[in-house]
């Protein structure tokens, strides 16, 4: 379906009971909310399952200047709201993980619980991101695939890599800068000591995005966080271990439901 919340275009696949807990999906830079495809059939036998195209990804509409986790927490409260939802489930891949951690810390009451996916409380080096800005406003999102493909799965000649870099290079330049804009400005201090959600931190076994001192480090800010690694896959779990990432949700899931 699609929304115009304020002033901008929103793209979402809600899947179903209508009268069943919600869970909001949100993915991660370069991608869409196809990242989720392989979980969200099994996820919607339960829950009702919100996934939208973050702002400048997909479907969803590009808006002018740089993102912040703030305004990008805020568009999944009003998203929440256009759909009458009042609490969800939230759970988040990259990017789309440190969102739902914003959300959390800015609207308590929204958040039933969390699921964080390769993600952190921030992403230090903001040299290199700029670089990363500038070199996608300059020559689009192809200029970054050969790089990040292997780092977001093993076999990127796959086809789920196939599909994953297709997402990234039909991902506007303008909307990849300005959330690249947000992960570059992230800073810790912006939710620490203000989560009390329920988590489950999940990372990668291999990952070469998310350092072990960062999971650490985010697993030690949220009280009673439990850690799940997941066996042999990198920065994008989705498609290396569909049953097993959907396991993996569906126990925290069904434990606080």
């Amino acid at each position: 379906m699609f929304l115009r919340i304020a002033d901008h275009l929103v793209h979402c696949v809600v899947e179903g009971r209508a009268d069943a807990p919600a869970l909001l999906l949100l993915h991660s830079i370069g991608t869409t909310q196809n990242v989720w495809d392989p979980q969200a059939e099994a996820l919607a036998r339960r829950f009702r399952v919100i996934r939208p195209d973050l702002r400048g990804h997909g479907l969803s509409g590009v808006s002018p200047g740089e993102y912040s986790m703030r305004g990008l927490a805020q568009d999944a409260v009003a998203l929440l709201d256009a759909l009458g939802v009042a609490q969800a489930h939230v759970a988040g891949l990259s990017i789309g993980g440190r969102v739902a951690l914003q959300l959390a810390a800015d609207a308590p009451d929204r958040v039933a619980s969390l699921l964080l996916i390769d993600t952190a409380l921030d992403f230090p080096d903001p040299v290199t991101w700029q670089a990363r800005i500038e070199a996608v406003r300059a020559g689009g999102t192809q200029v970054l695939a050969d790089a990040v493909m292997p780092r977001w799965v093993a076999h990127p000649e796959a086809p789920a890599g196939e599909g994953l870099r297709w997402m990234l290079l039909r991902t506007d330049r303008t909307g990849y800068a300005a959330a690249a804009a947000a992960l570059r400005d992230a800073r810790a201090d912006e939710v620490l000591g203000r989560i009390r959600a329920p988590a489950t931190v999940m990372i990668g076994e291999l990952d070469p995005v998310v350092p072990a001192e960062a999971t650490a480090a985010l697993c030690a800010a949220i009280p009673g966080a439990r850690l799940v690694t997941l066996p042999g896959t990198r920065h994008i779990p989705n498609y290396e271990a569909p049953e097993a990432l959907a396991a993996a949700m569906m126990a925290h899931l069904e434990a606080r439901a």
